[in-house]
Order: C-alpha cells, then sequence, then structure tokens
C-alpha cells in the first residue's frame, strides 16, 4: 500500500538560539571600543555579537541604548577596580600606584593593542550633542573624584598628607593623572613609560 505524504507530520522548526545577554554585551563593547559610537554600525555590533538586528533591539533596544548599557558596564568594572585599589590599608602612594596599575590592565586589554580608556576613547566626542552620554560622563567622573577624594581625606587624618593639603583639589588631580595615562595609552605609549607617568603624579600627590 502507498503511504499518503501528506500524513506525515510538519517537521518541527530548530529551537531559536539563546544568548547571554552579558557575553552579547561586553562584545558589543569591544565593538564600540575599537572604532567609537557614531562610526560602528549595527551590522558590526551583529557580528561581533552573533546576533542579527531583531535579537539586538529584543535584548537591548536600539544602537544608543546598547552603547549607554555598555557604558554603564564599563564604569562599573573601571570605578571597581578603583576602589579596590583605593580601600584597605596600604600606604597612601602604594594604594594610588595600585589604582593606577588596576588602570592600565584595563587600557592595556585589547589583543595586543593598547585600547586606553573606554570612555575617554569613545564617549567623550558624543557629550557635545547627547544629553543622555554628557550626563553619564559627568556622573562617573564625580564618582572617581569622590572615591579619590575620601582617600585622601582618610590619608589627610592618618598624617599621610600635610595639614593644609586639600583632599578635592588633590582628588581632581589623582583622577586628571588617570584621565591622561588613558590618552597616552591609546597614544601608543608604552606601559613602562606611563607608570613612571603615574609615579610621578603619586609623588606630587603624596607631597
Amino acid at each position: 500500500m502507498v503511504q499518503n505524504n501528506q500524513s506525515e507530520a510538519p517537521k518541527r522548526r530548530g529551537r531559536p538560539r539563546a544568548y547571554d545577554p552579558q557575553a552579547a554585551l561586553e562584545r558589543a563593547t569591544d565593538a564600540f571600543w575599537g572604532a567609537g559610537y557614531s562610526a560602528t554600525s549595527l551590522d558590526e555590533i551583529s557580528a561581533a555579537t552573533g546576533m542579527n538586528r531583531p535579537s539586538l533591539y529584543a535584548a537591548f533596544g536600539d544602537k544608543h541604548a546598547l552603547y549607554l548599557e555598555a557604558l554603564a558596564r564599563y564604569w562599573r568594572i573601571s570605578l571597581e577596580a578603583t576602589r579596590a585599589a583605593l580601600n584597605g590599608d596600604r600606604p597612601l602612594a602604594e594604594a594610588l600606584m595600585l589604582a593606577y596599575e588596576a588602570a592600565l590592565d584595563i587600557y592595556f586589554s585589547g589583543d595586543g593593542r593598547p585600547r586606553g580608556c573606554f570612555v575617554v576613547g569613545t564617549a567623550v566626542t558624543e557629550t557635545v550633542e547627547d544629553l543622555q552620554i554628557r550626563e553619564n560622563v559627568a556622573a562617573g567622573l564625580k564618582s572617581m573624584d569622590a572615591d579619590f577624594e575620601t582617600r585622601l581625606r582618610k590619608a589627610k587624618d592618618l598624617g599621610e598628607l600635610a595639614g593644609d593639603a586639600d583632599p578635592a583639589a588633590l582628588a581632581v588631580l589623582a583622577s586628571a593623572t588617570m584621565h591622561t595615562i588613558a590618552i597616552r595609552a591609546r597614544a601608543g605609549a608604552s606601559r613602562a613609560d606611563l607608570v613612571e607617568v603615574a609615579r610621578k603624579a603619586v609623588g606630587v600627590i603624596c607631597g
């Protein structure tokens, strides 16, 4: 007897591919880090994450929303690294150098090439026209200043700084040192040279 092919059960479609949102966000961050926000296309982000456009939109929203998530993720990682270095009972100079070394670990985390700070390299150029990015950058810088100031006030209380030292002003100098080594890293300065820049700044901050 000949079987009726029409009676065969229809083939089931494969299950949709599952994506790890955090892994995808990390890869998208890398894509933005390389070329900047404006120059990174959705097609490039799709290729980097392995997600098609509908999946990207479903997971993160549009390109702008994805970038803001990447920026927030970077601030969390960067500020946590700074705080871990500054916390504890280490002498001030040692704590500051550990903070700069932690930053350099991030700045030199590219595949064989220094990429500097994600904020400095990708966000600063967008702050003039983009209010959300500008507010995000301002809030992150404020947090960095506050973290340094907290450690410097503790150092002053412990007698590690002169009695007339201004922790708030020194905190801005400490943050500015972080920014300059980020820029110089992206411009091709060696890690050894940047460690020396940081060391000299620490000498000035500690008096």
